[in-house]
């Protein structure tokens, strides 16, 4: 593998992560091509495999170990498409998923039990909505597309991903986190209403909308979008955003504003000159940080970074992050400096930093640093942690990244600045419930090749199992790991000895989960691996 490659492969898997990327959307369309402000719906078409269209439809999506070939795709324009595209679909007892912007880890719509394809990637509209007081996005919408039409219409935004080219439609059930999410929440913490194609106890399919509002009926189904995980209650086409709490009718009071300007920084340690005790110092010194700067309403929240613990034959040890300059780019650079030496101290080795400041557009539409690269082969997991790592496991980490039995440099494991704003929300007043953590735990490995397959998915496990040994093999039940990095591994006992993985991924609100996909989903016709189950 190449440096170029190697390059591609880290940044690619980074580009993407920071987005909180959406579990079961493997969509393809380009930021580009988004249609404009006004543009109308294009007409409902069902693409099977004699189409000159179906091989961009139903090819890989961005992991390229599983690779779709349901029987038709349904290119969808509205709600009404959707109605008609699922009800076919119980009619005839086919299979049916959905896909919207594509980054998907697992093999939810790859699955060859999947029969049909609902894509959602022509469903671009992002607008106020006068009549709800909040701001539309159709499910196709990419986050960068998002950004651009609220801040350039409004001057507001949601703290959704960091990478532009996510679809919303999988992103923001999951949760959705990315960099000013410390600052301002997570992106569902500014959910009021979703749009949601269901299939009642009579097999018809219908449109049901579902807002925040304590009056409304359907409000459990808003409830399960906020963290409950995409393709498991309904096929979602529209959600509306508005902050908690806001008053008029002015759009520009209804969601935060972003800062005005960003700082957006690489930073870079060269592994050959770290030894065994500086790795440990560096990791150490970072897990304190973040613990003693997490709080809601610490000024160092506007501050969001990655620290990137590659494997030694990669070359650097690598930090990337962005730092939200509403008060100017002096405080933010000083905020980026105490941050780097705070990391740094005691450990001998000067890193190489590069950092621009922007304004926040520029910057959100830029997406995390670097190139995102070709598509790979991928096995990813996560976690979330409450403190830093223990000594153990950074001395496990130092271990598996400097073994010289395995020689691949595309496994890495990041960690993501977390807290804030997000820990001030209840844990059950969404579905996502982990509110008093500080970081995430990304562990990712790129490769290009098929036979390699068993040797890298082997290692990648094996560091997750051994960072948690302490607790079977997987994170604590009270720590737990997040949905849209979802990992199927965590549902096999052979490999999970600890915590079940809906504990993992929903804590105390999964039996609520499951009562409100047992109402909206009685025939469990919306279903992945890690969909949740009826009670």
């Amino acid at each position: 593998m190449t440096e170029h490659t190697r390059r591609n492969v880290l940044w690619g898997g980074l580009a993407a992560t920071a987005a909180g990327i959406a579990a079961p959307a493997l969509g393809t369309a380009p930021a580009e091509a988004a249609a404009p402000f006004t543009s109308p719906p294009p007409p409902a078409s069902e693409v099977g495999r004699g189409d000159p269209r179906y091989p961009s439809l139903a090819g890989r999506g961005y992991n390229r170990r599983f690779v779709g070939d349901p029987e038709h795709v349904w290119v969808v324009g509205t709600t009404e498409d959707v109605v008609r595209a699922v009800q076919k679909a119980v009619d005839t007892g086919k299979r049916v998923t959905v896909r919207s912007g594509g980054h998907g880890f697992e093999g939810f719509v790859g699955d060859p039990a999947v029969q049909v394809v609902v894509d959602t990637s022509a469903m671009t509209g992002v607008y106020y909505d006068a009549s709800r007081r909040a701001f539309a996005v159709e499910a196709g919408a990419l986050l960068g597309d998002v950004y651009r039409r609220l801040y350039l219409g409004w001057g507001v935004t949601i703290p959704a991903g960091w990478c532009p080219t996510v679809g919303a439609g999988g992103h923001v059930p999951g949760g959705g986190f990315g960099p000013l999410s410390r600052m301002l929440g997570l992106a569902v913490d500014h959910l009021h209403g979703v749009e949601v194609v269901v299939v009642g106890r009579d097999g018809r399919a219908r449109g049901v909308v579902a807002t925040a509002d304590a009056s409304d009926p359907n409000r459990d189904l808003w409830w399960a979008h906020t963290g409950g995980g995409g393709g498991t209650f309904g096929i979602v086409t529209r959600y509306w955003f508005r902050t908690p709490g806001a008053r008029g009718d002015d759009p520009s009071r209804l969601l935060p504003a972003p800062p005005s300007t960003a700082l957006t920084f690489s930073v870079d340690w060269d592994w050959k000159k770290i030894d065994k005790a500086g790795f440990e110092r560096l990791v150490r010194n970072h897990g304190t940080w973040v613990e003693r700067n997490s709080a809601p309403g610490s000024p160092a929240t506007a501050l969001y970074s990655e620290l990137q613990l590659s494997r030694a034959a990669f070359g650097t040890i690598g930090m990337i992050g962005q730092v939200a300059a509403g008060s100017g780019l002096p405080a933010a650079e000083r905020l980026l400096d105490d941050h780097i030496a705070a990391i740094n101290e005691g450990v001998p080795v000067t890193p190489v930093r590069t950092v621009r400041g922007r304004d926040w557009l520029a910057a959100a539409l830029a997406g995390s640093p670097g190139d995102p690269g070709p598509l790979y082969r991928l096995k990813v997991k996560s976690a979330y942690l409450r403190r830093r790592l223990t000594d153990r496991q950074i001395d496990v980490l130092h271990r598996h990244l400097t073994r010289t039995d395995y020689d691949h440099p595309g496994a890495f494991l990041s960690l993501y600045t977390f807290g804030g704003q997000v820990n001030t929300a209840r844990p059950d007043a969404t579905a996502a419930p982990h509110r008093d953590t500080i970081m995430k735990v990304f562990l990712i490995n790129g490769w290009e090749d098929v036979a390699d397959d068993a040797r890298h998915i082997a290692f990648t496990r094996e560091v997750y199992r051994d960072l948690f040994a302490d607790t079977g093999g997987v994170p604590a039940a009270d720590d737990g790991a997040f949905i849209n990095y979802p990992d199927t591994d965590l549902a096999d006992p052979a490999l999970n000895n600890g915590a079940p993985w809906h504990v993992l991924y929903f804590r105390d609100n999964y039996p609520r989960l499951q009562q409100i996909k047992a109402k909206w989903d009685p025939h469990d016709v919306f279903r992945h691996a890690l969909s949740v189950r009826a009670t």
